[in-house]
């Protein structure tokens, strides 16, 4: 595999993911994976948006057994300013959770709730989307909801909406569930108001 021919061609397209992904499952099965690593944090450094969401992919697959590689992701992709880096962000941490097991990621999914930086918190929120249809969240649909639910009131509008839509998924199956969740919110509070006009969007 020529490397280069491959990050040119990645480099031309400005939409979408599916060739990011693919790029990855080229180098993944073309490189030793010692090799990864430094690759990754390479191509993190360069302008290219492109360049640093295929180090993003690159790093949530090391990320499942390699924790400098997880620290890499929460400390500094997650400070990335472009959009699409950001949503390989939430793509890579969801790699993580399914490799290691929604249960078992419990402690990592608080951790990164609990962050200060609502990038990392997105990168939750956004990707276990729907969460209900992952092990674990989809017998303890509750869980799911209290974790979400936790940011409701959260300064990032960004944050919010992510939130917001994700109790909206939920709601499709669960719309009881949802609605005791939204009842018991404090909807003089506009931040809180603007999540839940986006989590009861499908509420009778």
């Amino acid at each position: 595999m020529n490397i280069d021919n491959l990050l040119n061609k990645i480099r031309q397209i400005e939409h979408g993911f599916h060739h990011i992904l693919d790029g990855a499952n080229e180098i993944l099965s073309a490189y030793p994976r010692k090799q990864f690593f430094e690759l990754a944090l390479e191509l993190f450094r360069h302008e290219a948006y492109q360049f640093r969401m295929l180090a993003t992919t690159l790093l949530g697959r090391l990320a499942t057994e390699n924790n400098n590689a997880l620290c890499f992701l929460k400390e500094t992709v997650s400070i990335d300013k472009n959009w699409r880096v950001q949503e390989m962000l939430a793509m890579a941490f969801d790699e993580v959770c399914k490799y290691r097991g929604y249960e078992a990621s419990l402690p990592l999914i608080e951790e990164w709730l609990n962050d200060d930086n609502p990038n990392v918190i997105r990168a939750v929120t956004e990707e276990l989307r729907i969460w209900t249809t992952r092990p674990f969240f989809k017998e303890n649909p509750s869980i799911a909801i209290a974790l979400i639910g936790k940011h409701k009131a959260h300064e990032s509008k960004y944050l919010r909406k992510s939130v917001g839509n994700a109790l909206r998924d939920i709601s499709k199956e669960h719309a009881e569930l949802i609605r005791d969740e939204v009842q018991r919110w404090e909807l003089s509070n506009p931040r809180i108001l603007f999540t839940y006009k986006l989590a009861a969007k499908l509420l009778n």
